[in-house]
């Protein structure tokens, strides 16, 4: 099996440690006699002396070989400290602030808050103080003065702002469809004075008395009740302004000589389209303002309810009012006066007898 492990193509000599040229010279030496018998054992390959020469036949080289390079010496990379001193501290431009911009925004933000403070000092005084009256804006030398106080940013809380406003402005539409009412129904009058009378009328009578009762029966409520949660003024509009949309729908309809409206203004349309035209428009104007108020009606019920107010609310209200009011109050003490007045007179002639 030896035979298969070896490598019949390698050099014989290669593994054999006494092929080495130094020691068969050393070995050599020792058969001639020019050292002892003994020079194999005593032969120290490492000494100074004994350093290993190519053999070259009889005549071997002399010159020692070359030894193997040496590694460069080199020096840790350790960093070793500049011996320069560093820059001197600047102040970089990024690093600069600018005191002046503070102050200004600061001094802007102080102004800001003396406003508001300013405005909410003015509103609680006003809640306690008289306030001058600016409704309707009537010029100085008109005879009649403002009747009412109306500030929305004053008054009416930011978020319920629009929704006030909007029935501001349905009632100012409100008072321009009951005068367009007034010519439309004289036009009804020219084309037919038997039944167009009654309707012209009527129609005057409408615009006098519903345009500033109107203001005061439902939209002033509502302006009160959002001003301070009232829930007592909540149901007076609700219980007014349903009664003003049944009146829309009549009106809106002509059914009766109470207004111009659908039923009429179709009626008179083969004797004066004109005429017929300008009802029809003040009619649709009118179904337009049922339209609105019902929406109006839905939509202020849902905030009413949001609020937590109740009809028990609603009677505590309405209980403290009638006991702050002037006249209630002088009222009751004439009575209280009265009644001692009276039983004081009793006692009096109870003893007498």
């Amino acid at each position: 099996m030896s035979g298969f492990d070896s490598n019949p193509f390698a050099d014989p000599e290669a593994s054999n440690p006494f092929s080495d040229p130094s020691v068969q010279q050393a070995a050599g030496s020792g058969r001639g006699g020019g050292q002892k018998a003994g020079g194999l054992d005593d032969y120290n390959p490492f000494a100074e002396g004994n350093q290993t020469r190519p053999a070259s036949g009889s005549n071997a080289s002399t010159t020692p070989l070359v030894p193997p390079p040496q590694p460069a010496q080199t020096q840790p990379a350790i960093m070793t400290p500049s011996e320069e001193p560093p820059p001197p501290y600047t102040q970089s431009a990024a690093q600069k602030i600018d005191t002046s911009e503070l102050q200004r925004r600061q001094e802007e933000l102080e102004k800001k808050a003396a406003e508001l403070q300013r405005k909410e000092q003015e509103m609680k005084n006003m809640q306690f103080k008289d306030r001058q009256n600016n409704w309707p804006p009537l010029p100085s030398w008109f005879p009649m003065g403002p009747c009412f106080y109306q500030d929305f940013s004053v008054d009416i809380p930011l978020d319920f702002q629009r929704i006030v406003k909007f029935v501001y402005y349905l009632w100012m539409f409100h008072v321009f469809v009951l005068f367009l009412n007034v010519l439309a129904s004289l036009a009804y009058f020219i084309v037919d004075s038997s039944t167009g009378g009654t309707t012209f009328g009527l129609s005057i009578l409408w615009f006098i008395v519903f345009s500033p009762c109107s203001f005061i029966c439902w939209y002033r409520p509502l302006y009160k009740a959002f001003r301070s949660d009232s829930s007592f003024n909540f149901f007076v509009f609700f219980f007014v302004f349903f009664f003003q949309f049944c009146v829309y729908v009549i009106q809106c309809l002509g059914i009766t000589n109470f207004t111009v409206g659908w039923i009429n203004g179709l009626g008179i349309i083969g004797k004066s389209p004109g005429a017929a035209a300008v009802m029809l428009i003040v009619a649709f104007f009118f179904s337009l303002l049922a339209v609105a108020c019902m929406v109006l009606l839905i939509r202020v019920h849902r905030i009413y309810r949001s609020t937590g107010a109740s009809f028990q609310k609603a009677q505590q209200e309405f209980a403290t009012g009638v006991m702050r009011n002037e006249a209630v109050q002088n009222a009751a003490a004439n009575a209280a006066a009265g009644a001692a007045r009276g039983a004081a007179q009793q006692y009096g002639s109870g003893n007498r007898y």
